[in-house]
C-alpha cells in the first residue's frame, strides 16, 4: 500500500461515516449509547483535517498517526478499538517486506486484544475477523489488490448482518442480555464501510494507473 492509497482509503472511510452518520447511531440507539455514528463521522473528520495539514511521508507514518488522532477523537469505546488497530496496521507496514495481508492481521489481533472479543461475541470482530480472511485467501490465490479488497468488503458486509441474531457478550450490548437478538451491531456496521472504502479506494487506484 503506498501514500497515496492509504489516504484515498482514509478519506473514504471519512466520506462513508459522514453519509452513513444516521443509521450506525439508529443502530447504536438500540443496543448502545446512541453515539456510534457521530463519534465515528467526527473522529475521521478530525484525522482528514489532520492529515491535510501534515501529510505524513509514508502509507505506514499516514496510517500510524490516523490511529493516534482516532485515539483521541473518537468517543466511547470504538476510538481505541479502532486506533489500536490503525496503529497496529502502521507499524505492521513499517517493517522490512511487509504486505497488507499481514499488516491487516496484525490490526485485527490488536482490536481483538484490547475488546478481548471474539467472533460471535456481536462486536466490530464479527466483519473484521472475516474480512481478513477473505483478503488473505484472496492474495494467497494471486489476485490483485482491487480483487481481494472486495472480497474482505463483501465478508464484512456479511458478517456484520450476521450480528443480528446473536446475543452480545462483550460491550455496552452485553448488559442488555436477550434483548440485544435482532439487532445490528453498529461496531460491525461501521467495520463493514472500511472494508468497503478500501476495496472503493483501491478499484479507484487501479483505474488511474
Amino acid at each position: 500500500m503506498d501514500t497515496d492509497l492509504a489516504l484515498s482509503w482514509v478519506r473514504a472511510v471519512a466520506a462513508a461515516m459522514a453519509q452513513h452518520e444516521e443509521r450506525l447511531t439508529q443502530l447504536d440507539s438500540a443496543i448502545g449509547d446512541a453515539d456510534h455514528g457521530t463519534n465515528m463521522r467526527r473522529g475521521f473528520a478530525t484525522v482528514v483535517t489532520a492529515l491535510d495539514d501534515r501529510p505524513p511521508g509514508s502509507a505506514a507514518d499516514l496510517l500510524t498517526s490516523t490511529g493516534h488522532l482516532l485515539v483521541s477523537g473518537v468517543g466511547g469505546a470504538a476510538g481505541p478499538l479502532y486506533g489500536s488497530a490503525f496503529r497496529a496496521l502502521g507499524r505492521a507496514l513499517a517493517t522490512p517486506d511487509a504486505d497488507l495481508a499481514t499488516a491487516l492481521a496484525a490490526a485485527l489481533d490488536a482490536a481483538r486484544e484490547l475488546g478481548a472479543a471474539a467472533p460471535g461475541d456481536k462486536t466490530m470482530i464479527d466483519a473484521f475477523a472475516p474480512a481478513v480472511d477473505a483478503f488473505a485467501r484472496r492474495t494467497a490465490a494471486g489476485d490483485d489488490l482491487p480483487a481481494a479488497a472486495d472480497a474482505a468488503a463483501e465478508a464484512a458486509e456479511r458478517g456484520a448482518r450476521d450480528t443480528i441474531p446473536l446475543q452480545a457478550r462483550r460491550g455496552r450490548a452485553a448488559y442488555l442480555g436477550p434483548r440485544s437478538v435482532g439487532h445490528q451491531d453498529p461496531g460491525a456496521a461501521s467495520t463493514a464501510l472500511l472494508f468497503r472504502a478500501l476495496a472503493d479506494a483501491a478499484a479507484r487506484s487501479e483505474t488511474t494507473r
